[in-house]
């Protein structure tokens, strides 16, 4: 039995998306981050950032939203969700999981907070911006060629990572499904039933 700590809309999805696809045993429990419940001594012991998710696996807590997919993607082989060690597409996964992380989600977190970027907000959120759009453009390009999928046929936890940060990305000038391959790649996550369940216990209407 999983603990994700969550909230809705939140990088948490991620993580909820695979409990569900998985059909893992989980509960959840809600954080309220606009009362900074985040910042509450409880929470806080068990994620000292102050960040959601938190899962409690196996009586511990980890956090960190790709690590935690992945985990359950291994510990839950069943759902067939990542290529098993050894497989030919095993580096392709890891390398898209990691760049999805590493370059994609932070330009996020400059997006919606740019002071925490430097004294020019207005300059740091076009930098974010532009860095998030020429993502689009390469994940676009790279499912133009190989897709329907990130990693060609089989759809993935990347998949889930990438249509969660796509979703993020709705009240943009330019969202992530003014690219047709990532608009085609989103709507196929989003026929899911687990997308569907999951915007359902988050209470998401839009982009569900």
């Amino acid at each position: 039995m999983y603990t994700l700590h969550y909230s809705p809309g939140s990088a948490a999805m991620l993580v909820h998306l695979v409990l569900l696809e998985t059909g893992a045993p989980h509960v959840l429990t809600r954080v309220d981050l606009e009362a900074g419940e985040q910042r509450s001594p409880a929470y806080l012991t068990l994620n000292p950032h102050g960040k959601v998710p938190t899962m409690i696996v196996d009586g511990a807590p980890y956090a960190e939203a790709a690590a935690l997919a992945m985990l359950l993607a291994e510990r839950h082989p069943e759902a067939q969700l990542a290529p098993a060690a050894g497989e030919p597409a095993r580096a392709a996964y890891l390398q898209w999981m990691f760049h999805l992380a590493n370059a994609l989600q932070p330009a996020f977190r400059l997006w919606f907070y740019p002071h925490d970027g430097g004294s020019d907000a207005a300059a740091v959120k076009d930098a974010a911006r532009a860095r998030i759009e020429a993502e689009w453009t390469h994940l676009d390009a790279h499912l133009g060629r190989h897709g329907p999928h990130l990693l060609g046929a089989q759809p993935s936890v990347a998949d889930f990572y990438a249509t969660m940060l796509m979703r993020w990305s709705r009240n943009m000038p330019k969202p992530a499904t003014a690219w047709p391959h990532l608009a085609a790649l989103a709507a196929r996550v989003k026929a899911r039933p687990a997308w569907k369940r999951l915007c359902e216990i988050e209470g998401l209407a839009d982009w569900a």
